[in-house]
């Protein structure tokens, strides 16, 4: 299967992973892109999910609640991250062109709807020399959640992010997550190089990755 997956144009939802067309059992991804006045409805059912606003000003309402989520973008400011659990409904309006993206994953439900705002989120400089980016936890640890993991990843032009190449496929004792990696670049022309690959197959892929652009990571090491 193609692990490069290129956003869709004129269509809401301009990325759509799921467990099935990604071949795994648990994570879901998509990015959607409303114009002002428009409205989508998502419904958690059995994950837990979080959404992250891209650019732009959306109205999110829960079971009464009203969650007024804005960004200028990506490179600009942090986000306000709305988590919701299991069995909720989440209805966005978009108050000027919204562009946003959400992650889920199976749950029990654990843990409340919640907004987690910028303070919230612990941030950190990783690796050193050409190997340095900041990196914001926008719904990891110490911010809870049962499943899902999500990180905004910032790396200076020319540097590696993903580095040293690692694993996490459950391979020799490693850890088992399945992984997206979504790209953006400023300016938006901007490009990466992505590698997946194995050690004892044949398995290796490497992608040249435009803005707007996801890959897969579903089994062996990776590297960006």
């Amino acid at each position: 299967m193609n692990h490069l997956l290129k956003p869709t144009a004129d269509e809401t939802v301009v990325l759509n992973v799921t467990p099935a067309s990604a071949g795994w059992d648990y994570l879901s991804f998509q990015v959607a892109a409303l114009k002002a006045g428009q409205t989508f409805t998502i419904s958690t059912q059995n994950n837990e999910m979080a959404l992250v606003p891209l650019r732009g000003r959306g109205v999110c309402n829960v079971d009464g609640q009203q969650f007024d989520l804005t960004r200028r973008g990506v490179f600009t400011d942090l986000p306000h991250v709305l988590y919701a659990p299991p069995g909720t409904t989440i209805r966005v309006e978009a108050a000027a062109d919204f562009e946003f993206a959400v992650g889920g994953a199976p749950a029990a439900g654990k843990y409340p709807l919640r907004l987690f705002t910028p303070a919230d989120m612990k941030r950190e400089v990783r690796g050193g020399d050409a190997a340095t980016r900041q990196v914001h936890h926008i719904l990891a640890p110490p911010l809870p959640a049962e499943r899902l993991i999500l990180y905004e990843v910032y790396v200076p032009g020319g540097r590696w992010s993903g580095w040293p190449p690692h694993c996490h496929d459950a391979y020799h004792g490693a850890p088992y997550l399945e992984e997206t990696y979504y790209f953006r670049f400023d300016p938006a022309d901007g490009f990466a190089m992505h590698r997946n690959y194995r050690v004892d197959t044949n398995f290796d892929e490497i992608f040249a990755v435009r803005d707007g652009e996801l890959v897969l990571v579903t089994q062996g090491f990776h590297s960006t």
